[in-house]
């Protein structure tokens, strides 16, 4: 039987190293088995610790797996986009061993190996299984066309993307996005629309300081280009059933999933407002076509908030959830969240504050 709490314990202690622990890894992979490089992006840096951080995380908490299995079977089907087999899992398997034991030092007994050993072949057969099922009924990825590409501002682009056939997802889902001019590089964008019966997504990205695909895609990117897709993932921010009051709070391209939402809610309209907000004015990048929708659907009201308003655009002064649970709009209602990492832990903490029952509250978690 496995020992979960020896395994959290070990983990908390390998976990203090820091970076080292991850580079270790790397190396220790790519010596080991050379042919797992092509699995990962030329540029590391993004990539440096999540793998290494998710594993340790996700098989030191053994214990609780059955609650994860669902999200275990979601990223096995999804990591059939990086090439990712079967037999590469051995491969990673050893690698963390190999690090668990170098940061363990002394710590380091033949029981917690045995102990992490069984759980990761856990984790491991589970996304494998799932991958492998997956395989017989949906791709890896889609290769889609960039139909239409319409620069906003400097840092803002709305991308239309064909993948040729329907790609399956949800409301609320994000797909992840490769492009040849950042090979290996994947991402993650929430569609900025219900499913279409034409299969287009649009999509809403900014480019962020340091961020090299996002960069790639905002300036060099044309209609024409390719992008590969891969499969939605994420549940968070679908749509809960019911008929009550909705209120949405949204940062930036955090209006992407919203807008997909209150496409979804159309069908069968429930009161709905929608509080987005940006340092100005300028980064409210589509307001008149969210207001166009407004005046079209008397259940739904658009709320543009900004730090501050030099010109009188009209917009309220203020962050959108200070200013949702000022205005009454969150009481009794579903709250859904989306926008920079710091924007959406800020809001979530002034709603709680507020008095508004956690359950209630629905965001995608940092770094999931």
């Amino acid at each position: 039987m496995i020992d979960a709490d020896r395994l959290k314990k070990n983990w908390s202690l390998v976990a203090a190293h820091g970076n080292q622990v991850p580079l270790y890894f790397y190396s220790t992979l790519f010596l080991t088995h050379p042919e797992t490089r092509d699995l990962f992006p030329m540029n590391m840096a993004a990539q440096r610790d999540k793998l290494v951080t998710a594993l340790g995380a996700v098989v030191s908490n053994v214990d609780t797996i059955d609650a994860v299995v669902p999200t275990l079977q979601a990223l096995g089907r999804d990591h059939r986009k990086f090439g990712a087999l079967r037999g590469h899992y051995p491969a990673v398997g050893e690698a963390l061993l190999a690090t668990l034991e170098h940061f363990s030092g002394p710590h380091w007994t033949p029981a917690i190996a045995a102990d992490w050993t069984a759980a990761y072949e856990l984790v491991a057969a589970t996304m494998a299984d799932a991958a492998d099922a997956a395989a017989h009924y949906t791709p890896s990825w889609w290769d889609a066309e960039v139909v239409a590409h319409d620069r906003r501002d400097l840092e803002t682009a709305v991308i239309t993307i064909d993948p040729g056939t329907r790609l399956d997802y949800l409301a609320g889902q994000s797909v992840s996005l490769c492009t040849s001019l950042r090979p290996r590089a994947w991402r993650q964008y929430s569609p900025a629309n219900a499913p279409r019966t034409d299969g287009t997504i649009e999509l809403h990205v900014r480019a962020v300081d340091g961020g090299e695909v996002s960069t790639a895609l905002v300036s060099l990117l044309r209609p024409g280009d390719t992008l590969r897709v891969g499969p939605a993932t994420g549940t968070a921010l679908t749509l809960r059933p019911g008929s009550g009051r909705i209120a949405m709070i949204a940062g930036g391209t955090g209006v992407a999933p919203m807008k997909a939402l209150i496409e979804q809610v159309a069908a069968a309209p429930r009161p709905t407002s929608l509080y987005w907000g940006a340092r100005s004015p300028a980064g409210l990048y589509c307001l008149d076509q969210m207001r166009a929708l407004a005046a079209h659907c008397d259940w739904l009201e658009v709320v543009p908030c900004v730090d501050e308003d030099l010109f009188g655009a009209g917009a309220r002064v203020g962050a959108p959830a200070d200013l949702a649970v000022a205005h009454g709009r969150c009481s009794g209602a579903d709250v859904y969240l989306c926008g920079p990492a710091g924007m959406v832990e800020a809001s979530r903490k002034h709603l709680a504050g507020a008095g508004v029952p956690p359950e209630a509250i629905h965001f995608e978690p940092s770094g999931a």
